[in-house]
């Protein structure tokens, strides 16, 4: 594999994280790309109470010999909403920066300007800001100066995770109002400042989240509680026949 002995020159050697990345970049990540890049699988992971984890767990529950049912399931739930924010928010954030003229070493202040520009327009066309918000964590999501922090130690603090710190600050003006940068939206500026591709990061998020999905199944197998979500759902379903 990429002119390597799998038996002897990589089991054992390589970590799954740093594999994937392999795969993909088509050459072996450094020691630091393989710490950002671990770091951003365990936040997109998100092992919490989702929809993705119901829909998994009512699979479990009405497929209980197959647990890839339940797992697709899950996948399929999260796709466009959860997991597509890391790659709508790496999108976003390489177009502004494709658009604009920028240095590694510009202070604060100019990169505030990009990103003001940024989600002015972004406002003006009634377009959301990927990876503002987050429906727990109100004030900040805790992966993200984690990020950050682990990012900057490596020496991959580069224009993406500069440019969405810089709509993090600036983004109130425009808005009226303080939303946190979540860990979705980080996690893309991260892998696009690892030089992976735009259209690859949504698949970087499926394989994470397929691990948080394992653990869902787990909790549900120890302490079951699909059937009372389900039932929770339906008693409150109206269903409105179609006229047409």
């Amino acid at each position: 594999m990429l002119g390597q002995d799998l038996a002897h020159d990589l089991m054992g050697k390589v970590g799954f994280g740093e594999l994937a990345f392999w795969l993909v970049a088509g050459r072996r990540p450094t020691p630091s790309e393989t710490r950002v890049f671990e770091a951003v699988l365990v936040a997109l992971a998100d092992h919490g109470f989702t929809p993705t984890a119901i829909a998994a767990r009512l699979t479990y529950l009405s497929a209980p010999e197959s647990v890839q049912g339940a797992l697709a399931a899950g996948l399929l739930g999260g796709g466009s909403r959860f997991l597509g924010v890391t790659e709508d928010a790496g999108r976003f954030l390489a177009g502004t920066l494709a658009g604009s003229t920028w240095t590694d070493d510009m202070p604060d202040a100019e990169w505030d300007t990009i990103a003001l520009a940024a989600v002015k327009d972004a406002r003006a066309e009634r377009r959301l800001v990927p990876g503002l918000g987050h429906p727990v964590h109100k004030q900040e999501d805790p992966r993200t100066p984690v990020l950050y922090k682990i990012a900057s130690e490596e020496g991959l603090y580069g224009p993406h995770l500069r440019l969405f710190a810089a709509i993090g600050r600036v983004h109130p003006q425009v808005l009226g109002r303080t939303l946190p940068l979540n860990g979705a939206g980080v996690c893309g500026a991260a892998l696009a400042d690892l030089g992976l591709p735009i259209d690859m990061l949504r698949g970087f998020a499926l394989l994470a989240r397929a691990a948080g999905l394992l653990g869902h199944l787990a909790e549900e197998r120890r302490d079951p509680i699909g059937m009372d979500i389900y039932h929770a759902v339906d008693r409150n379903t109206a269903y409105i026949p179609d006229e047409a």
